[in-house]
This record gives structure tokens, C-alpha cells and sequence, in this order.
């Protein structure tokens, strides 16, 4: 099996399909003038939407401010060609760029983004995002949208197996486990969807204990004696092999798993909110908890990430100083925004004063009453940092095949160790 060194499709890991759902694309390349700001991004209902209202707050008669919708992997193709050749023709002032993908950006094509470390103040963001959008001491990305992950699960459903809101507050990994055998027990139901083939939930694990497929550095791969993806590997292998995870092969499958009320539960990232408020006739049976924690001495904090993006604005293309500017008065700094888009969107926004945001106060009905915006936004300021590397999708699909090993039995140390050695001789050529 043959990696690609650079930018692996995001359809090589299903996960992606979770981030990237709603995706569309229009066809249309744009070059900007001086007084035009064109911005590329994918999904019409969320990032895009976004921009639209970041246009209403900028306002600024003398630009004009393009969005051009396309999906993720049309943009991935079509920056890595233009950047590749050194072309920016065609190009957008600004790009959203997932943050699995951008250290890889950064690194191979050093010179074509620009230097943003004079419109975001570092201290006004969640601080992993600076693990991700920064080289040295430069910051060359405005942080967009949290990946916060929250353990979203059916009040009715844990309190028939003996789960108050306090146990399920405080649960571990092995908790979650066994409460998976007395959910399947006592309701028949299962404890939440998993594809095997989307590593989303083990990559939360990793994060949640501050470490990585890599080392700090982002290039040296670490699976062999990585205790966190060990655990979390070991963890799916076992919902799998007990029957207590409902198994999906796709988007929509885990979409249907969740609104049918095949499961009590899912661990994801906060951005799923809109899809679980999507089964109506649950509102009021659901509510929102912390991640499960990992055993100790294992934990860096109770809180971990799973996507999310930022906003990048790419050199050479004329009207560089008006995208700037029109970044700084909307998503670099603008708390009104935030509370707009939370509204709107359901958007957690990794700007931490967004938190006085109206919106981050409401209670919310279909969550029984919990002011589910306050917590994701507190959970926010726990993440872990986390460097990600260059090579996130590509190590994934090999380690994807570890997981079936480990299911079909096999010792797990000797399978990480194989897949060390995969790895490090597949990304060596």
C-alpha cells in the first residue's frame, strides 16, 4: 500500500466524511483585484454561511468580499497544483484549511501564506490552535471553529441501565465500556455508532493525552510506543468485538444510527450538535457531558479535539491587504460575530471572550435545559496542544489496518511495532 507523502484525500479516512458533510462545489475559480477579497471554503450551511454573515459585519463599500463553495478535497487538489508550480493564478485571498492539513501547507510551501501575527493576538484563542497554524514564532491562521468533543447521550436511556447525569459526568473510558454492557442489557440499545474504519474517535483518545501518531517535532512517528493509541485502539477493538457499538459504514448510516435511537450515546466532536437536534422527537432526552477521562497518569486533560479549521490568506494574489483587513474586523476579533454564528450555525467558536456572548448563556431546550454553549466553550480552553505533522491522513490509513488486526486478535504491541516500521519506510520514500 503505497502512501502519498503530502495531503492524502480525506476520502482515504472516513472521518473526514463526518467533517466535511454538506459539501458543494460551484466549479468557479476566481482572481481578485485590489479591491475584490475572494475566499474559498466548503459547506454551504456552515463555513460558508459563516463568511456571509462576516460580510454583513465588514460592510465596507470599497470591497467587494466573493465566497466560492467547493469541497474540501477540490480545494486540497487545487492548492497543492498551484502552489506546487509556484502559480498563485486563480488562486483565493483566503482559504479554509482543515487543521489536520495546514502544518503541511506550511511546511512544503513556506513563503506562500501570509504572516497574520499582526491581526491575531494569540491570547484571544483557544492556545492549541497555535500548535497547528504557526511556524516558529509567526502565526499565519486565524483561528476558526473548535473541534471540541463532548460525549452527547440519551438522559433516558443511561438512567433504565443505572447512570445518574453525575456518573456519566465523571466517566472513564473503562466505565464507558462497562456501560455499554448494561445499556445493551437493560434497553437493548447500543452505545454508540462506530465505522471501523474511521479512527476519528481513537485520534480524540490520542489528543485527550496530549500526544500525537508523531512526536512534538510532527515528523517523528511515535505508534510503536504510543500507551494513548494503544489504549484507544484496544478500547474500539473491544465495543467491536462484544457487539456493543452499532456499526455503520458511512456518514449517513451514523446519522440514521443516532436520529433512529439505535444508540444512547455519542462521543464527538461539538459540531454533531446539529445533527443530533435533527431527531426532533428526542428534544428534552438528551444532554451533554465531558469526554471520558483516560486512566492515570495517562491524561493531559479531560478534553480533546476532532477537526476544526482556520482562516489563511495566500501571498501574490492582489488585494492581500483588503483580506487582511477584512479577517481582522470579522473572525480575528469581532465577539458580536461569534455570538451571531453561534445562533446561526451552531458555531463554537475558539474565541474565548465569545463566551459573553448572549448566545453562549441560552438554555437550551433540546439539551433539557443545559446551556451546552458555556460548557463546550469552558472544555474549549482545555484542549491539549498537539502538533499534527504533515502526514495525519496518510499514517491513518495504515494504522486503520492495525485496528482490524488487533479485532482479529492479534497481540497489539507486535502490531503497533509493524506498523511503526510501515509507516516510517512508507514515508521515507
Amino acid at each position: 500500500m503505497k502512501i502519498k507523502k503530502l495531503f492524502v484525500s480525506a476520502a482515504a479516512f472516513a472521518s473526514a466524511a463526518l467533517l466535511l458533510a454538506g459539501c458543494s462545489s460551484n466549479g468557479s475559480e476566481n482572481t481578485s483585484t485590489d479591491n475584490e477579497v475572494t475566499v474559498w471554503a466548503w459547506d454551504e450551511t456552515f463555513n460558508i454561511e459563516a463568511v456571509n454573515q462576516a460580510k454583513e459585519v465588514y460592510n465596507d463599500e470599497d470591497v467587494e468580499v466573493e465566497v466560492v463553495t467547493m469541497s474540501q478535497d477540490d480545494i486540497v487538489q487545487k492548492l497543492n497544483t498551484a502552489l506546487a508550480s509556484g502559480n498563485t493564478d486563480g488562486l483565493p485571498n483566503i482559504v479554509l484549511i482543515e487543521d489536520y492539513r495546514i502544518q503541511g501547507y506550511l511546511t512544503s510551501y513556506p513563503d506562500a501564506f501570509a504572516d497574520l501575527s499582526d491581526i491575531v493576538n494569540e491570547e484571544d484563542f483557544a492556545s492549541y490552535k497555535f500548535a497547528v497554524n504557526k511556524v516558529d514564532d509567526k502565526i499565519y491562521g486565524v483561528p476558526f471553529d473548535s473541534g471540541i468533543t463532548a460525549n452527547f447521550y440519551r438522559t433516558d436511556l443511561f438512567e433504565k441501565a443505572g447512570y445518574t447525569e453525575e456518573d456519566v459526568n465523571n466517566l472513564t473510558w473503562d466505565d464507558y465500556i462497562q456501560a455499554s454492557r448494561d445499556i445493551k442489557e437493560k434497553t437493548g440499545k447500543k452505545i454508540t455508532e462506530v465505522n471501523p474504519s474511521d479512527l476519528g474517535r481513537v485520534r480524540m483518545i490520542m489528543q485527550e493525552a496530549g500526544e500525537w501518531y508523531t512526536a512534538e517535532d510532527g515528523k517523528t512517528v511515535t505508534i510503536k510506543d504510543n500507551k494513548s493509541l494503544k489504549y484507544g485502539l484496544e478500547l474500539f477493538a473491544a465495543l467491536l468485538k462484544e457487539d456493543l457499538v452499532e456499526q455503520t459504514s458511512d456518514w449517513n448510516a451514523g446519522v440514521t444510527a443516532v436520529q433512529s435511537g439505535a444508540v444512547a450515546s455519542s462521543p464527538i466532536g461539538a459540531w454533531y450538535s446539529s445533527t443530533i437536534q435533527g431527531a426532533e422527537d428526542q428534544s428534552g432526552k438528551w444532554k451533554v457531558a465531558p469526554i471520558p477521562s483516560l486512566p492515570e497518569g495517562m491524561q493531559a486533560a479531560q478534553a480533546s479535539s476532532l477537526g476544526g479549521a482556520g482562516w489563511y490568506v495566500i501571498k501574490g494574489v492582489s488585494g492581500e491587504e483588503n483580506a487582511k483587513d477584512f479577517l481582522q474586523k470579522t473572525f480575528a476579533a469581532n465577539e458580536e460575530l461569534m455570538g451571531t454564528l453561534a445562533e446561526k450555525i451552531g458555531l463554537v467558536s475558539t474565541m474565548l471572550s465569545a463566551t459573553d456572548q448572549p448566545a453562549y448563556q441560552e438554555a437550551s431546550e433540546f439539551y433539557s435545559g443545559q446551556k451546552v454553549f458555556e460548557d463546550f466553550s469552558a472544555w474549549t480552553a482545555d484542549i491539549p496542544e498537539v502538533n499534527y505533522g504533515d502526514q495525519t491522513y496518510a499514517i491513518e490509513s495504515v494504522v486503520a489496518e492495525a485496528l482490524h488486526r488487533i479485532i482479529n486478535g492479534e497481540d497489539t504491541d507486535t502490531v503497533l511495532a509493524d506498523t511503526q516500521k510501515q509507516v516510517e519506510a512508507q514515508l521515507a520514500n
